[in-house]
């Protein structure tokens, strides 16, 4: 509920404060209301018992109303401020209750409970030493606090009996003040607990920031982020144990980019040797090819076998020199603008699937592309759906988007009539080296062809997708979706391999340069035209990988 660290300290700190603060402002609020009100309280209680003895106890026995009157008079001018009604017997044995103000006290504003227990006489013992008590109460008249005391006076004989009304307004009136000055500093305490907790989040936030930007920075790949360490706390710990870290990480980087680097030099360098005495046996071959009908019985399978391992080989090493420019990052797009459609079909001729392949494409349908590796990309699609999915292999090609008439995306569909991928295999369609059938390692494919083909897509900036056909309505489905026109990423890949100022090639030694050096030497993989042997390459190899 709250998302940040810094409100949640806010918050927190907030809290702890108002329930301090609420909490001392209580008590002291109770401790200071029942130190006045006990004081106030005594203070007139004793004075009326003073003045109880002093002017009712020396009345008569019977007693006129005026004298009650007039000595009710007598004690209401005391410094406490209190009326004063006097109850006894007037000298016709008549009840008489006299008031020093009978227009604000009179009997009725005394409650029954108290004046039953000012006259109720108690036994004399060792624990009661007097038969008669002074007893008062507090009660509210009007909707003001008030003090209610009653007495009678000890003696012989009918004895007056006297009770007193204290107003407590001034002392509530102090006791409200007292509480609107402890609410506002309880205010004032919640704003400073809130200013020192933004104060204390500011301190303890400024580390975890920086530590969260450095992370951030590690995360980017800039393995030399490194925190300033200051201090001997907690948050300094962190910042040590991360720049340890990422110093441990930098070096285990390291360590990987250079047997990586290592390990593409290898499989650069051995495609690259591999070429020469590969081309000295494929021209072998070819002769033992043209020758074969005139070869011993015995020997033609033999024969016819070379051929086809060799063939393999070749076009493994050309996969292999292919892959290792994607992996370098030396691959570079040659745009041009193509007729979808006339390349499809220039695909299909070449490699003769004319009458196996069904093309749903309208013509004029242009794009910026890099043409070579357009074709390589329709070569393995269609060439997998072929041998692994079944003719007629059913070609789409269509736009979409919402740039302009005629859409920003282009999308390809190839879609065969064999049983479809399985669910367990279709995650895995476009890794390397991946075959559905472990019982099948000696097919003719490498297991590179849809590698190298979503390699191909992703340098665009497009993408390979693969999806089986609802049931009874085909096979497997490889969708193919590019942009119409490639050149602001063949951009944003030049100005990247520009801003890492050749660290890519130097990190990548020799092999990498090899690949690129070879691109002109008619390899069916490089970033030559499409030739003979890259024909046979496409149309028979690189589709054999579902």
């Amino acid at each position: 509920m709250l998302p940040s660290l810094r409100l949640r300290l806010v918050v927190v700190f907030a809290l702890v404060a108002l329930t301090a603060a609420v909490s001392a402002s209580g008590i002291a609020y109770w401790l200071n209301r029942d130190a006045v009100l006990t004081r106030a309280q005594n203070a007139a209680l004793n004075d009326f018992r003073k003045a109880m003895e002093d002017n009712a106890g020396n009345l008569p026995r019977k007693v006129s109303c005026q004298e009650l009157r007039e000595a009710a008079a007598e004690m209401a001018r005391s410094s406490q401020n209190y009326q004063v009604l006097l109850v006894g017997r007037a000298e016709d044995d008549k009840q008489c209750a006299a008031a020093s103000n009978e227009d604000d006290f009179t009997l009725r504003d005394i409650p029954e409970r108290l004046r039953s227990a000012v006259v109720d006489k108690r036994a004399v013992d060792k624990k009661n030493r007097h038969p008669y008590h002074l007893y008062w109460q507090r009660i509210t008249l009007d909707g003001d606090p008030y003090l209610v005391g009653g007495a009678k006076v000890i003696g012989k004989g009918p004895t007056p009996t006297g009770y007193l009304l204290k107003s407590l307004a001034p002392e509530r009136d102090d006791l409200n003040s007292l509480a609107w000055s402890l609410g506002i500093a309880t205010a004032l305490a919640l704003i400073g607990a809130m200013l020192l907790a933004q104060a204390a989040a500011t301190t303890v936030l400024r580390p975890v920031r920086r530590l969260g930007e450095a992370a951030r920075r590690l995360g980017e790949g800039k393995l030399e982020t490194r925190l300033r360490v200051s201090g001997t706390d907690e948050l300094a710990e962190l910042s040590h144990t991360f720049n340890d870290a990422a110093a441990s990480l930098e070096q285990r980087v390291a360590e990987l980019s250079a047997r990586e680097a290592s390990s593409r030099r290898f499989v650069a360098d051995m495609s690259h040797e591999l070429r020469t005495p590969m081309t000295a046996i494929s021209a072998v071959t070819e002769v033992l090819e043209e020758e074969q009908d005139n070869l011993d019985p015995m020997i033609a399978p033999a024969v016819q076998l070379v051929v086809s391992e060799t063939r393999r080989l070749n076009d493994l090493v050309e996969n292999l020199m292919e892959v290792t420019r994607f992996d370098a990052g030396t691959a570079k797009l040659v745009l041009d603008d193509v007729d979808v459609a006339d390349q499809v079909t220039a695909c299909i001729d070449a490699r003769a699937w004319l009458d196996a392949v069904e093309l749903n494409a309208d013509r004029g349908i242009m794009a910026r592309l890099d043409p070579r590796r357009l074709d390589v990309i329709l070569a393995n699609l269609i060439g997998n759906a072929l041998k692994h999915g079944g003719s007629p292999v059913r070609v789409s090609v269509r736009t979409e988007g919402d740039e302009g008439d005629e859409g920003d995306e282009l999308v390809i569909e190839v879609a065969d009539q064999g049983p479809g991928i399985p669910k367990d295999v279709l995650p895995h369609v476009f890794d390397r080296f991946y075959k559905a059938s472990a019982s099948r390692p000696r097919s003719e494919g490498s297991g590179l062809g849809l590698s190298i083909a979503l390699e191909n897509a992703h340098i665009h900036g497009g993408e390979i997708t693969a999806h089986n056909a609802p049931e009874g309505e085909g096979g497997a489905v490889f969708t193919l979706r590019l942009p119409r026109d490639a050149r602001r990423v063949a951009e944003e890949r030049e100005n990247g391999e520009n801003s890492d100022n050749g660290e890519g090639r130097a990190k990548d030694g020799p092999g990498a340069g090899y690949a690129d050096g070879d691109d002109g030497n008619g390899d069916g993989a490089g970033d030559g035209g499409v030739n003979r042997g890259g024909g046979r390459t496409d149309g028979r190899d690189k589709g054999g990988d579902r």
